[in-house]
């Protein structure tokens, strides 16, 4: 994992821990498993899946009871991301407030990422 030891890789706020934790509970699964994929207009999109167990390379987040697993293709991407869950009156959903987006589309669906030697120059000091 490119992290500062100590550190959370990615952080909850407390509406996100408790959507988490909620869902976990429902369907009875081990936790939520963030990654990212190729696609939208802007380049990349997260992808998010509720899973049974984690994979050995997985990174493991837990708060308060919620536990995020992030795919191994994803953890320098998402370093320093704060997970929101927020509601309004036309819809509701995760957001990720993400420090290594550079770009977004218009929809906010996809995302463009520092490129990877700009993100490991930072993790390095």
């Amino acid at each position: 994992m490119f992290g500062i030891p100590g550190k959370q890789a990615v952080t909850m706020t407390p509406a996100a821990v408790r959507q988490i934790t909620r869902l976990m509970e429902r369907d009875g699964r081990h936790g939520l498993k963030i990654g990212i994929k190729k696609g939208g207009c802007a380049g990349m999109e997260y992808t998010m899946d509720y899973v049974d167990a984690a994979e050995p390379s997985d990174e493991v987040v837990e708060q308060d009871g919620a536990r995020i697993l992030i795919a191994p293709m994803a953890q320098m991407f998402l370093f320093g991301t704060e997970i929101d869950y927020e509601t309004s009156l036309l819809e509701s959903g995760f957001k990720f407030r993400n420090p290594n987006v550079t770009d977004a589309c218009g929809c906010g669906e996809s995302i463009k990422f520092k490129d990877v030697a700009e993100l490991e120059a930072e993790r390095n000091g």
